[in-house]
């Protein structure tokens, strides 16, 4: 028989969460996703190091949520998650339990029980086991009792199971007791500067420009988060020339910057927007609506995400006027 993929609650996964010191056999993690961080993959939450009603993550900022168990990597959107980013093994081990074949329609088609949709377990040496959630429908390449090697392929990042975005939730135990790679000290407390458990540093900063587009009106969220609201191209005497940016991990007081360049680099359209509250996904739109009709060209739009007068990310993009 197949093992099925152990998936607990919120509130059973916390009940294995207890003071966990931090341990000399544990293994030297990869990052486990073939992508470029902060270009092409993003880190969109961290694990709740909060045991009560509130969160924080492992620096004691707000970049998780209640009962949040693992690290999720996120891609942009739906289109760009249909590129195939592959999942691999974070250290060598033995498959435990595997589960594949959930539909890639994020929460709103999450079988009953299956919040982690379809995903990967694997066993590791000294009581060590990573967890591999959200997985692509289809895409798992394992099975049980397969003994898989560091940064072997197990799936690519899906939409699957209970999530709002495509991303890969990774999760790390040790004989059962869930661990944060980020600081594998004491859940109770952040901010320690305990070493993590990556094999290699990783930069942690959970906030930025996941993509910027063009278009001739205010895009719908549901487009941006689909991938589908960037035109290619616009009308030189079409209604409005409308900059936008989706950013993930924003916070209260935070400035968004949109800035439009007309073909000969000079300002076309400037605004700053202060972000009034803290939001796990944002997107704003700024542009200027078109009276007769604007120079063809090609112009360039820049979103900067602004944090206590400091850049945090910044994302350019180009479209033909015709």
């Amino acid at each position: 028989m197949i093992p099925r993929l152990i998936c607990m609650t919120a509130a059973l996964l916390w009940a294995a969460v207890l003071p966990s010191p931090l341990r000399g056999d544990a293994p030297a993690l990869l990052f486990p996703v073939d992508c470029t961080l902060g270009d092409t993959c993003f880190l969109q939450q961290f694990m709740d190091r909060d045991p009560g009603p509130g969160w924080r993550d492992f620096t004691c900022g707000p970049a998780s949520y209640d009962g949040h168990t693992g690290t999720d990597i996120r891609v942009a959107d739906l289109a760009t998650m249909r590129q195939g980013w592959a999942v691999r093994a974070a250290a060598p081990g033995t498959v435990r339990a595997i589960r594949d074949g959930v539909p890639d329609g994020g929460t709103a088609a999450a079988p009953q029980g299956q919040g982690c949709g379809n995903g990967v377990v694997i066993d590791h040496a000294e009581g060590w086991q990573t967890q591999y959630c959200h997985l692509a429908q289809g895409s798992v390449t394992v099975t049980p009792g397969q003994a898989v090697a560091a940064g072997a392929v197990l799936g690519e990042i899906g939409y699957s199971g209970i999530t709002e975005f495509p991303h890969l939730e990774f999760l790390v135990r040790h004989n059962g007791v869930l661990v944060d790679p980020f600081d594998p000290s004491d859940l109770s407390r952040c901010g320690m500067g305990v070493d993590p458990l990556w094999a290699e540093p990783i930069a942690s900063t959970a906030s930025g420009v996941l993509s910027v587009g063009f278009s001739d009106a205010v895009p719908e969220f549901s487009d941006i988060r689909a991938g589908t609201a960037n035109a290619t191209s616009l009308d030189r005497t079409g209604p409005a020339l409308v900059l936008w940016g989706f950013v993930f991990g924003g916070q209260a007081g935070d400035i968004l910057r949109l800035e439009i360049r007309d073909p000969e680099g000079a300002a076309y359209h400037r605004q700053e927007v202060v972000l009034e509250r803290t939001q796990a996904e944002l997107f704003r739109a700024s542009g200027r609506r078109i009276s007769d009709s604007l120079p063809a060209g090609e112009y360039t739009g820049t979103v900067t995400l602004i944090r206590d007068d400091i850049e945090i990310d910044t994302r350019t993009t180009h479209i033909p006027v015709r």
